[in-house]
């Protein structure tokens, strides 16, 4: 009788502790599918503050993954008026005010367009504004140190 039960109660643990398994596999697989973010923005000088009048025009795009709070970017502008003298990303700030550098971006330009990219590991707080669509990028020429084009990032599931 004792041996009978012992295999009944064995069993059952055995089965709990390979449900448990399961269920703990199907949620980190969703959990890891909620994490991704697809990132995007669209810069113009109408944007700036203050707005600046220039053929100028940009783009953001890039990925974050909320589970390493990885940022993946890239960004390209063209028709500025002259070669871009920097270029990063700002926040906290809604659209309409401005903000503090968070990240700099490494320039590659070709007269007046070009290009940049990179990656950068957010804090949980800069992850929280980042999310909320508080932070903007923008490029800066020499005749328009302020800045040139500006764009609000949006990050998307």
């Amino acid at each position: 009788m004792i041996r009978k039960n012992f295999v009944l109660i064995s069993s059952s643990i055995l089965v709990l502790f390979l449900l448990a398994i399961l269920v703990s596999c199907s949620k980190d697989d969703n959990n890891n599918n909620n994490n991704m973010y697809t990132v995007s923005a669209t810069m113009s000088g109408a944007q700036e503050v203050p707005a600046v009048t220039t053929a100028g025009t940009g783009t953001v795009s890039g990925t974050y993954d909320a589970s390493t709070n990885v940022l993946t970017y890239n960004v390209s502008w063209s028709n500025l008026s002259g070669p871009a003298v920097a270029a990063h990303f700002h926040g906290a700030a809604d659209p309409g005010t401005n903000a503090s550098v968070i990240v700099p971006f490494t320039l590659n330009n070709n007269g007046n367009a070009g290009t940049a990219s990179g990656t950068a590991t957010l804090t949980d707080a800069q992850e929280t504004d980042f999310l909320a669509g508080k932070w903007y990028a923008n490029v800066h020429t020499a005749a328009n140190g302020g800045g040139e084009i500006r764009g609000q990032v949006t990050a998307t599931q």
